[in-house]
This record gives C-alpha cells, structure tokens and sequence, in this order.
C-alpha cells in the first residue's frame, strides 16, 4: 500500500448536543452533564436522563461540589422528559442505558456511544470508601470527556 493510501480518516465535527444516559440519572449522567457543561458549556448543549427517576444522591453531590460544580439543583428525569430528544451522540454509562439508547434512537441519525462506567452506588464501607468511589467516577468521566470533546 502506498503512503497516501494509509492517510488517517477525516476528522468528524465537534457533536452540537450531547446526551449522557445511564440507568437512574442520579450519579454517573448528571455528573457527566455537569462537568461536560463545565468543561464546555458555551459550545455544546448536554442533558442527561437516566432510564428509570431516581432520588437526588448527596455522595454524587459532594464529589462535584469538591471542584467546584454544583449538583445541588439536578432533579433525576428519564428518557419520556426530555424535552428535545434531537442529540447529535449520545453518552451512554451503563449497559441498561445503552441497550435503551439504541432502540431510542432507531430510526434517527444518532451516534450513540457506550462508556462502561462502575457504579459507586455499589460500594459499601466507611463513607470517605463511598465518597471515594464518586470521586473515581468523576474523575474518570471528566478525563473521558475532555478527551472525547477535545478530539472532534
């Protein structure tokens, strides 16, 4: 093959709305939502929804408020109160969301792309053990989302 043969693929447009879905809307998705408007906020719109309405969660709310991001304010809605369910890709952080996603957005144009991200609900132990576990989630997210956003 010659050299020219082997040029890298055109780069695609930085998405103009992005969806961050997971399974209760409580933890991974808003924290996704939040630090993506954080990060980039005045270029990109972000939402996120969850599968099913879980309640608000105050490790999630804590492990943001440590950069300094509020959570305080995010009320947990799902895919049916989306007001514009128009996303050029959507995030997806746990397989139920994927699974979800996909069928969602069957007859659109959507990407729709699955980050396997851990649940910190999941973890037990002394509350600086869970925190830290939000705090791992957030951080991992963050770096995920730099990363993608930066590349488009």
């Amino acid at each position: 093959m010659a050299a020219q043969d082997k040029a890298a693929p055109p780069a695609r447009a930085r998405p103009q709305s992005v969806l961050f879905a997971c399974t209760l809307n409580t933890v991974r998705s808003p924290m996704a939502e939040a630090l993506a408007r954080h990060y980039f906020g005045r270029e990109i719109y972000f939402a996120s929804a969850g599968l099913k309405r879980g309640e608000p969660d105050g490790f999630a709310t804590t492990a943001m408020e440590e950069i300094g991001i509020d959570l305080s304010r995010h009320r947990p809605h799902t895919f049916e109160d989306l007001e514009d369910s128009n996303f050029d890709v959507i995030v997806t952080l746990s397989p139920e969301a994927h699974h979800r996603a996909l069928e969602f957005t069957r007859t659109m144009a959507v990407e729709v792309v699955y980050w396997p991200t851990p649940d910190a609900t999941a973890v037990q132990g002394s509350r600086e053990t869970m925190l830290d576990a939000y705090r791992e989630v957030r951080d991992r997210l963050a770096a995920r989302i730099k990363k993608f956003l930066a590349r488009h």
